[in-house]
């Protein structure tokens, strides 16, 4: 089975960071976020990642070349006109079944289900109360895919389409994708959902699964909570009590080794990287990448990038990177 992961957008959601790091690549409780994506594909037998690149492409075939011990083709989407224009790209490459993963997000699935479901394909989904934001699975009685709503203002379905899809017959998926290439953009977009629809409506079954977890990575304050839980399932790690000394450590926390501890009060829910120092501060809720240096600071609910220096100010809700500062949008 081949694996389409589209990786071309630019992470607007967590600048200034990701004009120097791929958003698959930025960090969470200590690894990129493509590497837990990657771990949950482990189990399967992948034929050849077909891998769309855009933003920094070469900083990501790099990794994904030195990182994976699997095969991987590289496609650029120059033009960002959709997910439906990012997965015609691998139409070339495609000659069976697939696995498309967007890995802006972390899940808890069973993907066994591509081995022994009664369906043309699987669409995984996370029942959710905020259903206005996201696009939800209308279902049949028997759990397959009548249509999907983007935003619904009404409770049709609470079931959030997560960006996870295997689709056995690739063949009228791709017929799906250039039907929707042929029609007007909506808002300069094409939407891969809506070539699900052509498949629903030309009587392919498309299988509803839901997940035990979904946690998304795209934006600050909920890539500070996918940290949080993943910290809380073992991720964590305390620093050894003579680097702790005279610090007040409030677990779960990742303080990784190499970390030097000053009069510092650290935690909950805190990932600080190799060669980092906190000294006379306070940081909370947030992710420090390598060598930071954070000397009389407050940082609370903040993405730190690597090499940055806060010193004498409060750092909250924000980014920082290369220099730069912006509010967490």
């Amino acid at each position: 089975m081949k694996v389409i992961v589209p990786l071309a957008g630019k992470g607007t959601r967590l600048l200034p960071l990701t004009r120097r790091v791929p958003k698959p690549l930025v960090h969470v409780a200590g690894r990129p976020v493509m590497d837990y994506v990657m771990d949950a594909l482990s189990g399967l037998d992948i034929e050849e990642l077909i891998v769309i690149t855009g933003h920094l492409k070469d900083v990501v075939q790099q990794y994904i070349v030195e990182k994976y011990d699997v095969a991987a083709r590289f496609v650029e989407q120059k033009t960002l006109d959709g997910t439906a224009g990012a997965i015609n790209l691998a139409r070339p490459y495609v000659d069976g079944p697939v696995l498309i993963v967007f890995v802006d997000t972390l899940f808890e699935a069973d993907l066994s289900l591509v081995r022994t479901a009664d369906a043309d394909g699987i669409l995984w989904a996370k029942e959710v109360e905020d259903y206005q934001r996201f696009g939800v699975i209308v279902t049949d009685g028997g759990g397959y895919m009548t249509r999907i709503v983007e935003k619904p203002k009404t409770p049709v379905s609470k079931l959030a389409n997560i960006g996870l899809y295997y689709v056995r017959d690739w063949r009228t998926l791709f017929e799906g994708i250039a039907h929707v290439l042929a029609q007007p953009p909506n808002k300069g977009e094409y939407y891969l959902t809506d070539a699900f629809q052509y498949m629903v409506e030309r009587g392919r079954r498309l299988l509803t699964s839901r997940v035990a977890g979904w946690y998304d990575c795209g934006k600050v304050d909920t890539l500070l909570e996918t940290n949080r839980h993943l910290l809380q399932r073992g991720r964590a790690l305390a620093p050894a009590a003579a680097a702790a000394r005279g610090c007040t450590i409030i677990p779960p926390v990742r303080i990784e080794e190499g970390v030097t501890l000053r009069g510092a009060t650290v935690g909950p829910n805190v990932t600080i990287e190799s060669g980092s120092t906190i000294q006379d501060s306070t940081v909370a809720n947030s992710i420090l990448g390598r060598n930071v240096r954070v000397t009389r600071a407050t940082v609370r609910d903040s993405l730190v990038g690597d090499d940055q220096v806060i010193a004498d100010r409060e750092l909250l809700r924000s980014v920082a990177d290369g220099g730069e500062i912006a509010p967490a949008q």
